[in-house]
């Protein structure tokens, strides 16, 4: 044991990539039906820190990594979260989180009072169950020692553990109903125009009275097929093409319009034809489908924009990203001028400016290096947290001249799932020591008091969200994840709810609540 020992300090890189390796086969590892998934590297990181404590890789790997996660979160989601931020969903997401993140707080204050717990390890136990290394550190410059550090060490684990347990029991609990992405594509069906309140009416006014997902992108009038424009005029029998979500939909413009019209347009290709291409060129990506000027001489429409499993509806103000499958209905011979325009590379489906990113990230570390006055407290600077703030604004924003933000998709979860496990290997590496020997001196006093400070974080966003608010689960656990704030929680989260509203509450939830983390930590010492 002594020459493994010997070895692993001695080979650092050696023992950080054994980690992440056993930590994914523990996380593979399931016991009816729970993993812990990406955070067992934490856990095995831990192990491999107190039995090899020398081995643990620089700070700079993890804080890399972090921001790795966090930028890439940040460009894919800053949309969604800018949008929460004005929205009555979003506002109550924060609302539900706040109430959570203050009531760890007052758990963690009243340790302190009644039990006399240092003021740094009570601070530690609140910044260890919300996992926030920002909360962490301002804690220690506000109180000018270590002693936040042992707190956060104990109660680390359980801010990760704790919430996946809590998701998991939940989830089997309640056996809530996730709404999966199908991946089956839109609907389409062919109507023939029959009523004749809508005869002589430009296309406009009819699309006004039908569901506002629903889409007419092609007309066929006269035995020829044409690219549907809203000032057309609608006569008797002409053919639309509706494009919708489901097939209900559908069926409710077939009842207000007219019958059925099978094969009608789409069995006649001699005027238009259906071509997929991949946007890969970044003359395109980054602009929204009404400011694109298709080429070729006979006029083109966009019918499906399809990005991941999910096909979107090609809205004028939908903004194309690398990677995306752009579904056309063109005329043949413009095929070879639509591939050249969108790029048509999936080579291009994996690549990303190293410019943008480059730039995005230094922004956001100026941005966490601020220091922001704060009367009564003193200065305070947000830290890692800046990078997820600019990547949120510059996800926001998907273009800026000629200098695109966007990373495709693909790209985008390889880089994130890097960082992410980057972070929790050096982490759990580092705080192994820390963590062994605090256990040893207090014995079991400090792991229940941080297991109590995480369940005052975890079970009121849990019963505010599910049975007051009556939010969906998915968007619930994305909730836990950002107000909570470690990777390994949206990871679990999006395993057990693997839908978009997962990320989008964390992206929502995470940055406002650091933000409030610091300011509990660098506050509540000046009235103690």
């Amino acid at each position: 044991m002594e020459f493994m020992r010997t070895f692993l300090e001695q080979q650092p890189l050696t023992a950080f990539f054994l980690t992440i390796a056993l930590g994914y086969v523990v996380g593979e590892i399931q016991i009816k039906g729970f993993s812990l998934g990406v955070g067992a590297v934490l856990f095995v990181a831990l192990g491999m820190g107190w039995f090899a404590p020398k081995s643990a890789p620089t700070p700079m790997l993890g804080t890399f990594g972090l921001a790795l996660f966090l930028y890439t979160v940040g460009i894919q989601y800053g949309k969604q979260f800018l949008s929460g931020l004005t929205s009555a969903s979003g506002l109550k997401a924060n609302l539900v989180a706040l109430i959570g993140v203050l009531v760890s707080g007052a758990v963690a204050l009243l340790f302190m009072k009644t039990l006399d717990l240092e003021t740094g390890y009570a601070l530690g136990l609140f910044a260890g169950s919300g996992t926030s290394t920002p909360t962490l550190q301002a804690a220690i410059a506000t109180l000018g020692n270590d002693d936040p550090a042992v707190g956060y060490s104990v109660a680390y684990p359980f801010g990760v553990a704790g919430p996946i347990l809590f998701l998991y029991f939940t989830f089997l609990l309640l056996k809530p109903r996730i709404e999966m992405p199908t991946g089956s594509g839109l609907e389409l069906l062919e109507i023939a125009l029959q009523r004749p309140e809508y005869f002589g009416k430009p296309l406009a006014e009819l699309t006004s009275a039908l569901p506002g997902e629903l889409q007419i992108v092609a007309l066929r009038r006269d035995f020829h097929n044409q690219p549907a424009s809203p000032d057309i005029v609608l006569a008797e029998n002409d053919v639309l093409l509706a494009v919708a979500p489901s097939k209900a939909m559908l069926d409710e413009a077939r009842k207000t319009l007219g019958e059925t019209a099978h094969g009608r347009i789409t069995q006649d290709r001699r005027d238009l034809d259906y071509l997929r291409v991949f946007a890969s060129r970044p003359t395109v990506v980054g602009r929204m489908l009404g400011d694109l000027a298709l080429p070729g001489d006979k006029t083109s429409i966009v019918v499906q924009v399809r990005r991941g499993d999910a096909d979107l509806l090609p809205k004028s103000d939908l903004v194309l990203e690398f990677g995306d499958r752009v579904g056309l209905l063109t005329h043949r011979d413009d095929f070879p001028l639509m591939r050249h325009y969108f790029g048509d590379s999936i080579k291009g489906t994996a690549e990303f400016s190293y410019v943008s990113i480059g730039l995005g990230m230094a922004l956001g570390f100026l941005i966490g290096a601020i220091s922001i006055p704060v009367p009564g407290v003193g200065r305070i600077s947000l830290g890692l947290s800046g990078v997820l703030i600019a990547a949120l604004i510059l996800g926001s924003q998907r273009r800026t001249g000629r200098l695109n933000w966007i990373i495709p998709l693909s790209a985008n979860l390889v880089l994130r799932n890097l960082g992410l496990t980057m972070f929790l290997s050096q982490v759990g590496m580092a705080s192994g020591p820390k963590f062994a020997a605090t256990v040893s001196e207090t014995g079991f006093l400090m792991l229940g008091l941080g297991a109590v400070v995480l369940v005052g974080l975890v079970l009121p966003i849990l019963l505010l969200g599910l049975l007051v608010f009556r939010m969906s689960f998915d968007e619930v656990a994305g909730i836990v994840a950002g107000a909570c704030g470690n990777p390994a929680i949206l990871a679990y989260a999006s395993k057990l709810a693997p839908t978009d509203r997962t990320d989008i509450g964390f992206a929502t939830i995470f940055p406002g609540m650091t933000i409030v983390k610091i300011l509990f930590v660098s506050v509540v010492p000046a009235f103690m």
